[in-house]
């Protein structure tokens, strides 16, 4: 094992130059934690957001949570992994870098038939899609459901998750290329943003949608609210365009009756057992061919600054990995 590794380190907030790549002593494990080679890591907007200032942290930062990759070496009291298993983390932290240092407990094992670098494309967007439909609003056979933002990495999941829950699935996308991704994934429906509501109305014959999924945010809140049919339930999952601004809860009187709910992963992954529940039915479905991964751009750890650009640029489709 080298003593020394590459990561990334922001010291001053700002532009994806922020993102420096330095050297620093590969840690060793301490009680409960696992220490992982890196094979890949999964790039998020939050990310963007720490870097640039919009969430403020402690400085200097090593920015990462999602990672893959193989277990090195292992601390005092933890059970149930083993030298060179290979694991996954949604939950981690630093994890721009060749070696990384997990919580045992907030790691999970990846099962043989899913590749290494690809592992890291599942923990964030899969476990995110698999606690909207099972426990945000949970979907029933015959349900029809509108997601936003269906040509990325969590909407190509969610709606291969809602196909498979037996829901009908319309879509929103930007761009023919975006709805044609949106298409090959399984949507019923896609649409333009400038449909919504419009036509979600004409699809479900004046109804309106059982529940909206949206994770873009402040653009498309209001046209996601008035898809919804009486007693439907709005999901606010994300802000990729921005906070939704303060909102009066009478409206959702006026339209019916209708719920709102604003989760986070975090909350979903409460428990060990919770959390192998949700790898075990998301990666059992990817190792088994049931649930296709979405990798979009790959890029090295040292050229992270244009893995950041990519992603705010909103050119990109499926998950950026960045591979030590």
């Amino acid at each position: 094992m080298p003593e020394y590794q590459d990561l990334i380190r922001i010291d001053r907030y700002g532009s994806p130059e922020e993102l420096r790549l330095v050297q620093d002593p590969v840690p060793q494990p301490g009680p409960g934690e696992l220490l992982v080679k890196v094979a890949a890591v999964g790039v998020n907007f939050i990310e963007t957001y720490q870097r640039s200032g919009v969430y403020r942290v402690p400085l200097p930062f090593r920015p990462g949570s999602e990672a893959s990759g193989t277990v090195v070496a292992i601390g005092e009291g933890v059970t149930g992994f083993a030298v060179g298993d290979l694991v996954a983390t949604a939950e981690g932290s630093g994890t721009y870098a060749e070696f990384t240092l997990l919580d045992a407990q907030r790691a999970v094992k990846v099962p043989g038939g899913v590749d290494p670098v690809e592992a890291a494309a599942v923990p964030l967007q899969g476990f995110t899609a698999h606690y909207l439909i099972n426990d945000s609003y949970q979907v029933k056979a015959g349900d029809t459901i509108l997601t936003t933002a269906g040509a990325g990495g969590v909407g190509q999941l969610l709606t291969q998750m809602l196909k498979a829950k037996g829901a009908t699935v319309i879509t929103t996308t930007s761009t023919p290329a975006k709805a044609a991704i949106a298409a090959e994934a399984g949507a019923d429906h896609v649409l333009h943003y400038d449909e919504v509501p419009g036509a979600v109305r004409e699809l479900t014959d004046g109804v309106g949608v059982a529940a909206v999924y949206d994770g873009v945010g402040a653009a498309t809140f209001e046209s996601s609210l008035l898809s919804l049919r009486p007693r439907g339930t709005m999901v606010l999952f994300g802000g990729a365009s921005g906070q939704v601004p303060p909102f009066d809860l009478q409206r959702l009187n006026a339209l019916g009756s209708l719920s709102i709910t604003r989760p986070s992963l975090s909350a979903f992954l409460s428990s060990p057992a919770e959390r192998a529940w949700r790898a075990g039915e998301v990666f059992g479905a990817v190792a088994s061919g049931e649930l296709k991964l979405s990798i979009g751009e790959r890029f090295s750890l040292r050229h992270a600054d244009d893995a950041h650009r990519a992603l705010e640029g909103r050119g990109t489709t499926g998950k950026v990995l960045l591979v030590p």
